[in-house]
């Protein structure tokens, strides 16, 4: 009998111990990622920007707020927050808490879907169906019925008051002392909020840098930016993968981005140019899913230099 049951229970041990590293630790287990892009004009000093993302609040995350507040200590020249704040319509208090300190600094955003929408139970195996078949998000499904609205407005309005730049089918600028930063945004392409037209024409002459921001990183998305010559791409949405295979990496990006440039720096290519793609891995998951597995949350703190000689 030892022989028959103990491997399948031998199994079954070690998939409920990765489960419960997945929930109970890794999930909390915050890093920040430091990542150095040469994107600057010689002779510029360099730039410290912090990109937050994927911040999936629910009430009562206490070590996930306190954390979020420590990033304060950085410094950072200004902070990009690529969205999806929420996981809860509850949320946008102890969001906002988490927040505060970094909203000290210049900074900008845009939202993702569920900025504006609250989750619902999904099967994760759906995820991989819709690798599959090419549709994410409404691209390609039907659209959603009986969605839960969030308090996205809120949101909104504390980061205008903070002095944050709304991206969201924008353009904005920060003034940094001597330095003048041109920023253009999207909204989520997830939920085919995103309409380049309305900011199409690329970077800025006068401004010392051009920044492009999306929550999700949909390649016809990148493709635009890259086509309009922007040096630095930020965006989140992917989780990483979220639930990775060691040594192998993730499975899925819930986008049509490949799984190769899940999270961290690369590089996207079109139309004869190349601009640095810079994806988040994020902080948080959706909450009906709260488990990392080889995809610690993170936050990143990018240093942007002229290149090197």
């Amino acid at each position: 009998m030892r022989a028959r049951y103990g491997v399948p229970l031998g199994i079954t041990a070690v998939g409920a111990a990765g489960l419960v590293y997945a929930a109970g630790f890794e999930v909390r287990s915050f890093r920040l990622r430091r990542v150095t892009v040469p994107v600057l004009p010689r002779g510029m000093r360099p730039l410290r920007v912090l990109q937050v993302s994927d911040i999936h609040m629910v009430s009562g995350q206490r070590k996930k707020q306190r954390w979020l507040q420590s990033l304060a200590g950085l410094r950072p020249d200004f902070v990009i927050n690529t969205g999806d704040n929420l996981s809860d319509p509850e949320g946008v208090p102890e969001t906002l808490d988490a927040l505060g300190p970094l909203m000290e600094f210049p900074g900008a955003y845009v939202f993702g879907s569920n900025d504006y929408y609250g989750p619902k139970p999904r099967n994760p195996a759906r995820y991989l169906l819709e690798k599959a078949s090419g549709k994410h998000g409404l691209n390609g499904n039907p659209p959603v019925v009986g969605a839960i609205h969030n308090p996205w407005k809120e949101l909104r309005d504390a980061f205008d008051a903070a002095g944050w730049v709304n991206l969201s089918n924008a353009r904005g600028r920060l003034k940094l002392d001597d330095v003048e930063i041109a920023m253009t945004g999207l909204d989520d392409p997830h939920i085919k909020r995103d309409r380049y037209g309305e900011v199409a024409g690329g970077p800025e002459s006068d401004a010392d840098l051009s920044l492009a921001v999306v929550h999700a990183p949909y390649l016809r998305v990148l493709d635009a930016f890259t086509a309009d010559r922007y040096p630095l791409i930020l965006a989140g949405h992917t989780h990483g993968g979220q639930l990775c295979i060691p040594f192998y990496g993730a499975l899925v990006t819930n986008c049509d981005l490949d799984a190769r440039r899940v999270k961290g720096l690369s590089t996207h290519h079109a139309a004869g140019h190349t601009s640095y793609l810079h994806v988040s891995a994020g902080c948080g998951t959706n909450r009906y899913t709260p488990v990392r597995f080889a995809c610690p949350p993170e936050a990143t703190l990018l240093t942007l230099t002229p290149p090197t000689p």
